[in-house]
Protein backbone atom coordinates (compact mmCIF):
# COMPACT_ATOMS: atom_id res chain seq x y z
CA UNK A 1 0.00 0.00 0.00
CA UNK A 2 1.46 3.57 -0.59
CA UNK A 3 2.78 5.60 2.04
CA UNK A 4 0.00 7.30 4.45
CA UNK A 5 -0.36 10.66 3.95
CA UNK A 6 -1.45 12.71 7.13
CA UNK A 7 -1.49 15.29 9.08
CA UNK A 8 1.89 15.53 11.03
CA UNK A 9 1.56 14.49 14.61
CA UNK A 10 -2.06 12.83 14.19
CA UNK A 11 -2.76 10.09 16.06
CA UNK A 12 -4.53 7.14 13.84
CA UNK A 13 -4.71 3.50 13.22
CA UNK A 14 -3.35 1.96 10.18
CA UNK A 15 -5.84 2.07 7.03
CA UNK A 16 -7.74 -0.46 6.89
CA UNK A 17 -8.84 0.03 3.16
CA UNK A 18 -8.36 2.63 0.59
CA UNK A 19 -10.03 3.38 -2.88
CA UNK A 20 -8.57 4.67 -5.73
CA UNK A 21 -10.55 5.83 -8.80
CA UNK A 22 -9.18 7.68 -12.21
CA UNK A 23 -10.99 8.30 -15.35
CA UNK A 24 -10.38 5.59 -17.21
CA UNK A 25 -13.36 4.05 -14.48
CA UNK A 26 -16.39 6.62 -14.91
CA UNK A 27 -16.62 8.00 -18.20
CA UNK A 28 -18.40 11.44 -17.64
CA UNK A 29 -19.67 13.25 -20.22
CA UNK A 30 -21.21 17.20 -20.10
CA UNK A 31 -24.67 15.46 -20.06
CA UNK A 32 -23.60 13.16 -16.61
CA UNK A 33 -22.52 16.02 -14.36
CA UNK A 34 -24.70 16.50 -11.38
CA UNK A 35 -27.85 18.85 -11.73
CA UNK A 36 -27.02 22.28 -10.75
CA UNK A 37 -23.23 21.55 -10.06
CA UNK A 38 -21.05 23.30 -12.78
CA UNK A 39 -17.11 24.38 -13.17
CA UNK A 40 -15.67 27.01 -11.31
CA UNK A 41 -14.68 29.70 -14.50
CA UNK A 42 -11.53 31.29 -14.02
CA UNK A 43 -11.54 34.79 -12.51
CA UNK A 44 -12.29 37.45 -15.14
CA UNK A 45 -10.94 41.41 -14.54
CA UNK A 46 -13.59 43.59 -13.71
CA UNK A 47 -14.57 46.33 -16.17
CA UNK A 48 -14.00 49.95 -15.67
CA UNK A 49 -16.96 52.09 -14.88
CA UNK A 50 -18.53 54.23 -12.53
CA UNK A 51 -19.55 52.56 -9.15
CA UNK A 52 -21.83 55.00 -7.90
CA UNK A 53 -24.97 53.12 -8.66
CA UNK A 54 -23.51 49.60 -7.59
CA UNK A 55 -23.49 47.97 -4.38
CA UNK A 56 -21.37 46.05 -2.50
CA UNK A 57 -21.31 43.46 0.89
CA UNK A 58 -21.77 40.50 2.46
CA UNK A 59 -24.86 38.81 4.05
CA UNK A 60 -25.07 35.66 6.75
CA UNK A 61 -27.10 33.59 6.14
CA UNK A 62 -27.60 31.52 9.99
CA UNK A 63 -30.16 29.23 11.55
CA UNK A 64 -30.38 26.65 13.19
CA UNK A 65 -28.97 22.84 12.08
CA UNK A 66 -30.39 21.82 8.48
CA UNK A 67 -32.79 25.05 8.35
CA UNK A 68 -32.03 25.20 4.44
CA UNK A 69 -29.21 28.01 4.16
CA UNK A 70 -26.69 25.83 2.15
CA UNK A 71 -29.64 24.72 -0.14
CA UNK A 72 -30.58 28.58 -0.40
CA UNK A 73 -27.02 29.90 -0.92
CA UNK A 74 -26.75 27.91 -3.51
CA UNK A 75 -29.87 28.80 -5.50
CA UNK A 76 -28.88 32.19 -5.23
CA UNK A 77 -25.04 31.97 -6.26
CA UNK A 78 -26.40 29.93 -9.39
CA UNK A 79 -24.70 26.92 -9.21
CA UNK A 80 -23.56 24.23 -6.14
CA UNK A 81 -21.05 26.11 -4.03
CA UNK A 82 -21.92 24.69 -0.63
CA UNK A 83 -22.63 20.61 0.06
CA UNK A 84 -25.80 20.00 1.45
CA UNK A 85 -27.05 17.19 3.30
CA UNK A 86 -30.38 16.55 5.94
CA UNK A 87 -27.53 15.60 8.81
CA UNK A 88 -26.73 18.58 11.51
CA UNK A 89 -23.22 20.39 11.29
CA UNK A 90 -23.10 19.20 7.75
CA UNK A 91 -21.55 22.81 7.47
CA UNK A 92 -18.39 23.39 9.01
CA UNK A 93 -17.05 26.63 8.19
CA UNK A 94 -18.05 30.28 6.83
CA UNK A 95 -18.15 29.45 2.97
CA UNK A 96 -19.41 32.55 0.73
CA UNK A 97 -20.99 31.83 -2.06
CA UNK A 98 -20.71 35.23 -4.62
CA UNK A 99 -23.55 36.34 -6.44
CA UNK A 100 -22.69 38.53 -9.27
CA UNK A 101 -25.42 41.33 -10.92
CA UNK A 102 -25.28 44.54 -12.80
CA UNK A 103 -26.29 46.70 -10.03
CA UNK A 104 -24.62 44.68 -7.14
CA UNK A 105 -22.50 41.73 -6.14
CA UNK A 106 -23.57 40.11 -3.23
CA UNK A 107 -20.98 37.40 -1.21
CA UNK A 108 -23.14 35.34 0.97
CA UNK A 109 -21.65 33.85 3.99
CA UNK A 110 -23.12 29.93 4.93
CA UNK A 111 -22.15 29.40 8.50
CA UNK A 112 -22.89 26.19 10.55
CA UNK A 113 -26.22 25.83 11.90
CA UNK A 114 -26.17 27.33 15.72
CA UNK A 115 -26.57 25.01 18.15
CA UNK A 116 -26.28 23.73 21.92
CA UNK A 117 -23.13 22.69 21.89
CA UNK A 118 -21.94 19.28 22.78
CA UNK A 119 -18.46 19.03 21.97
CA UNK A 120 -15.57 21.18 21.28
CA UNK A 121 -15.97 21.31 18.22
CA UNK A 122 -19.68 22.61 18.35
CA UNK A 123 -18.19 25.12 20.90
CA UNK A 124 -15.72 26.34 17.40
CA UNK A 125 -18.51 26.71 15.44
CA UNK A 126 -21.05 28.67 17.45
CA UNK A 127 -18.17 31.24 17.79
CA UNK A 128 -17.54 31.17 14.28
CA UNK A 129 -21.26 31.80 13.08
CA UNK A 130 -20.70 34.79 16.20
CA UNK A 131 -18.06 35.98 14.32
CA UNK A 132 -19.58 35.89 11.24
CA UNK A 133 -22.51 38.34 12.64
CA UNK A 134 -19.82 41.10 13.79
CA UNK A 135 -18.53 41.64 10.32
CA UNK A 136 -21.63 41.25 7.73
CA UNK A 137 -23.63 43.97 6.32
CA UNK A 138 -27.27 41.93 6.79
CA UNK A 139 -27.90 38.25 8.74
CA UNK A 140 -30.83 36.42 7.10
CA UNK A 141 -32.38 33.68 9.48
CA UNK A 142 -33.68 30.81 7.99
CA UNK A 143 -36.86 29.06 9.43
CA UNK A 144 -37.68 26.12 8.13
CA UNK A 145 -41.56 26.14 7.07
CA UNK A 146 -42.18 22.00 7.38
CA UNK A 147 -41.38 22.83 10.92
CA UNK A 148 -42.39 24.55 14.41
CA UNK A 149 -40.91 27.21 15.66
CA UNK A 150 -38.65 25.35 18.29
CA UNK A 151 -36.07 25.83 21.31
CA UNK A 152 -33.15 26.30 18.61
CA UNK A 153 -34.91 29.33 16.92
CA UNK A 154 -35.26 31.02 20.06
CA UNK A 155 -31.85 30.14 20.83
CA UNK A 156 -30.80 31.62 17.64
CA UNK A 157 -32.84 34.63 17.61
CA UNK A 158 -31.81 35.31 21.59
CA UNK A 159 -27.96 35.62 20.74
CA UNK A 160 -28.95 37.88 17.18
CA UNK A 161 -30.64 39.95 19.05
CA UNK A 162 -27.65 41.17 20.66
CA UNK A 163 -26.45 42.10 17.64
CA UNK A 164 -27.97 45.41 17.43
CA UNK A 165 -26.54 47.27 14.04
CA UNK A 166 -27.04 45.02 12.01
CA UNK A 167 -30.39 44.88 9.46
CA UNK A 168 -31.95 41.11 9.99
CA UNK A 169 -33.99 39.17 7.42
CA UNK A 170 -36.48 36.38 8.34
CA UNK A 171 -36.48 33.82 5.11
CA UNK A 172 -39.09 30.64 5.61
CA UNK A 173 -37.47 28.34 3.67
CA UNK A 174 -38.75 24.93 2.26
CA UNK A 175 -42.47 26.69 1.48
CA UNK A 176 -42.52 24.04 -1.45
CA UNK A 177 -43.19 21.51 1.52
CA UNK A 178 -46.06 22.71 3.11
CA UNK A 179 -49.94 24.14 2.59
CA UNK A 180 -50.25 27.23 1.80
CA UNK A 181 -52.15 27.22 5.43
CA UNK A 182 -49.47 26.35 6.90
CA UNK A 183 -47.15 28.79 5.37
CA UNK A 184 -49.37 31.56 6.43
CA UNK A 185 -49.54 30.49 10.40
CA UNK A 186 -45.29 30.04 9.44
CA UNK A 187 -44.96 33.43 9.02
CA UNK A 188 -47.14 34.85 11.71
CA UNK A 189 -44.77 32.87 14.36
CA UNK A 190 -41.61 34.36 12.82
CA UNK A 191 -43.59 37.59 13.03
CA UNK A 192 -44.28 37.34 16.68
CA UNK A 193 -40.99 35.74 17.92
CA UNK A 194 -38.84 38.37 16.34
CA UNK A 195 -41.40 40.77 18.45
CA UNK A 196 -41.33 38.89 21.20
CA UNK A 197 -37.20 39.04 21.06
CA UNK A 198 -36.61 42.39 20.35
CA UNK A 199 -35.94 41.83 16.50
CA UNK A 200 -37.49 44.33 14.15
CA UNK A 201 -37.57 42.53 10.89
CA UNK A 202 -36.62 44.31 7.55
CA UNK A 203 -38.88 41.60 5.76
CA UNK A 204 -40.17 38.31 6.47
CA UNK A 205 -39.94 36.47 2.84
CA UNK A 206 -41.29 32.87 2.23
CA UNK A 207 -38.97 31.19 -0.37
CA UNK A 208 -38.27 27.71 -2.28
CA UNK A 209 -34.82 27.16 -3.13
CA UNK A 210 -35.65 23.81 -4.57
CA UNK A 211 -38.84 25.10 -7.22
CA UNK A 212 -36.82 29.05 -7.22
CA UNK A 213 -40.27 31.16 -6.12
CA UNK A 214 -38.88 34.02 -4.78
CA UNK A 215 -35.19 33.97 -4.82
CA UNK A 216 -34.48 36.50 -6.97
CA UNK A 217 -37.02 38.41 -4.89
CA UNK A 218 -34.87 37.69 -1.51
CA UNK A 219 -31.83 38.71 -3.92
CA UNK A 220 -33.27 41.91 -4.43
CA UNK A 221 -33.95 42.39 -0.79
CA UNK A 222 -30.56 41.93 0.81
CA UNK A 223 -29.01 43.98 -2.07
CA UNK A 224 -31.39 46.63 -0.76
CA UNK A 225 -29.36 46.41 2.42
CA UNK A 226 -25.80 46.71 1.19
CA UNK A 227 -23.67 49.87 0.95
CA UNK A 228 -22.84 51.52 -2.22
CA UNK A 229 -19.26 50.43 -3.78
CA UNK A 230 -17.15 48.52 -6.31
CA UNK A 231 -17.57 44.52 -6.33
CA UNK A 232 -15.20 42.97 -4.26
CA UNK A 233 -14.47 40.13 -5.65
CA UNK A 234 -13.40 39.81 -9.81
CA UNK A 235 -16.21 38.68 -12.19
CA UNK A 236 -16.40 34.91 -12.33
CA UNK A 237 -15.52 33.97 -8.70
CA UNK A 238 -17.97 31.73 -7.38
CA UNK A 239 -16.50 31.47 -4.00
CA UNK A 240 -13.51 32.45 -2.46
CA UNK A 241 -12.99 28.70 -0.74
CA UNK A 242 -10.20 27.19 -1.74
CA UNK A 243 -10.12 24.16 -4.28
CA UNK A 244 -8.99 21.68 -1.54
CA UNK A 245 -11.66 23.00 0.84
CA UNK A 246 -14.27 22.35 -1.92
CA UNK A 247 -12.64 18.88 -2.72
CA UNK A 248 -13.12 17.60 0.72
CA UNK A 249 -16.65 19.15 1.39
CA UNK A 250 -17.43 17.08 -1.46
CA UNK A 251 -15.71 13.76 -0.21
CA UNK A 252 -17.66 14.62 2.92
CA UNK A 253 -20.65 15.28 1.68
CA UNK A 254 -20.39 11.45 -0.43
CA UNK A 255 -19.68 9.84 3.06
CA UNK A 256 -22.79 11.33 5.12
CA UNK A 257 -25.30 9.61 2.57
CA UNK A 258 -26.89 6.47 4.34
CA UNK A 259 -25.21 7.13 8.00
CA UNK A 260 -26.94 7.84 10.98
CA UNK A 261 -26.68 8.16 14.32
CA UNK A 262 -23.39 9.77 16.12
CA UNK A 263 -21.47 8.98 13.03
CA UNK A 264 -22.40 12.13 10.64
CA UNK A 265 -20.72 14.42 13.63
CA UNK A 266 -17.23 11.86 13.61
CA UNK A 267 -16.50 12.48 9.89
CA UNK A 268 -13.95 14.72 8.96
CA UNK A 269 -11.95 14.98 5.36
CA UNK A 270 -8.54 16.46 4.82
CA UNK A 271 -7.43 16.87 1.10
CA UNK A 272 -3.45 15.54 1.90
CA UNK A 273 -2.47 16.71 -1.60
CA UNK A 274 -4.19 17.71 -5.28
CA UNK A 275 -1.97 18.41 -8.41
CA UNK A 276 -2.28 17.71 -12.03
CA UNK A 277 0.14 14.67 -12.91
CA UNK A 278 2.90 15.32 -14.63
CA UNK A 279 4.07 14.09 -17.98
CA UNK A 280 0.13 14.55 -19.05
CA UNK A 281 -0.77 15.57 -22.70
CA UNK A 282 -1.76 18.87 -22.48
CA UNK A 283 -5.24 17.65 -23.98
CA UNK A 284 -5.68 14.83 -21.37
CA UNK A 285 -5.10 16.56 -18.20
CA UNK A 286 -5.57 14.06 -14.87
CA UNK A 287 -5.99 15.65 -11.31
CA UNK A 288 -4.14 13.47 -8.63
CA UNK A 289 -6.49 13.92 -4.93
CA UNK A 290 -5.18 12.23 -2.12
CA UNK A 291 -7.82 12.40 0.47
CA UNK A 292 -7.83 11.18 4.11
CA UNK A 293 -11.55 10.48 5.54
CA UNK A 294 -11.15 10.62 9.60
CA UNK A 295 -13.95 9.02 12.07
CA UNK A 296 -12.71 8.45 15.75
CA UNK A 297 -13.44 4.78 16.25
CA UNK A 298 -12.58 1.61 15.04
CA UNK A 299 -16.37 0.67 14.86
CA UNK A 300 -17.36 3.34 12.63
CA UNK A 301 -14.50 2.74 10.08
CA UNK A 302 -16.17 -0.17 9.34
CA UNK A 303 -19.40 1.36 8.66
CA UNK A 304 -17.01 3.73 6.44
CA UNK A 305 -15.27 0.94 4.32
CA UNK A 306 -18.43 -1.47 4.43
CA UNK A 307 -18.22 -4.87 3.61
CA UNK A 308 -15.14 -5.77 1.57
CA UNK A 309 -14.86 -2.21 1.06
CA UNK A 310 -18.29 -1.91 -1.13
CA UNK A 311 -19.29 0.89 0.77
CA UNK A 312 -16.01 3.15 0.26
CA UNK A 313 -15.77 2.27 -3.10
CA UNK A 314 -19.36 3.74 -3.47
CA UNK A 315 -18.35 7.12 -1.92
CA UNK A 316 -15.51 7.18 -3.55
CA UNK A 317 -17.42 6.82 -7.52
CA UNK A 318 -20.08 9.35 -5.78
CA UNK A 319 -17.40 12.22 -4.97
CA UNK A 320 -15.21 11.88 -7.89
CA UNK A 321 -18.22 12.11 -10.05
CA UNK A 322 -18.85 15.31 -8.06
CA UNK A 323 -15.24 16.55 -8.06
CA UNK A 324 -14.85 16.33 -11.80
CA UNK A 325 -18.36 18.52 -12.50
CA UNK A 326 -16.73 21.20 -10.02
CA UNK A 327 -13.42 21.62 -11.77
CA UNK A 328 -14.38 20.50 -15.32
CA UNK A 329 -10.84 17.90 -15.07
CA UNK A 330 -10.64 14.29 -15.01
CA UNK A 331 -9.72 12.80 -11.26
CA UNK A 332 -7.65 10.09 -9.97
CA UNK A 333 -8.97 9.94 -6.64
CA UNK A 334 -6.92 8.11 -3.51
CA UNK A 335 -9.27 7.93 -0.52
CA UNK A 336 -8.50 6.79 2.29
CA UNK A 337 -10.14 5.90 5.90
CA UNK A 338 -8.19 6.84 9.25
CA UNK A 339 -8.78 7.29 12.87
CA UNK A 340 -8.59 10.05 15.09
CA UNK A 341 -9.62 9.45 18.47
CA UNK A 342 -12.17 11.60 19.92
CA UNK A 343 -10.87 14.26 17.50
CA UNK A 344 -14.21 16.57 18.09
CA UNK A 345 -13.05 17.12 21.86
CA UNK A 346 -9.39 17.02 21.50
CA UNK A 347 -8.22 20.32 20.84
CA UNK A 348 -4.63 19.58 19.21
CA UNK A 349 -6.66 17.37 16.56
CA UNK A 350 -9.03 20.05 16.06
CA UNK A 351 -6.19 22.16 15.04
CA UNK A 352 -4.54 19.74 12.32
CA UNK A 353 -8.39 18.47 11.28
CA UNK A 354 -8.59 22.47 9.78
CA UNK A 355 -10.96 23.42 12.69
Amino acid sequence: MADQREPDGLDDEDVEEDVELDEDELDLDDEDAPEGFGALPAPAAAPVRDWSDHRSGFVSLVGRPNAGKSTLTNALVGTKIVITSDKPQTTRSAVRGIVHRDDAQLVLVDTPGLHRPRTLLGERLNDLVHTTWAEVDAVAVCFPSDQKIGPGDRFLVTELAKVRRTPKVAVATKTDLVAPERLGEHLLEIAALGAELGIDWQEVVPVSAKSGHQVSLLADLLVGLLPEGPPLYPDGDLTDAPEEVLVADLVREAALDGVRDELPHSIAVVVEEMGLREGRPADKPLLDVHASLYVERDSQKGIVIGHRGSRLRDVGRKARLQIQALLGTPVHLDLRVKVAKDWQRDPKQLGRLGF
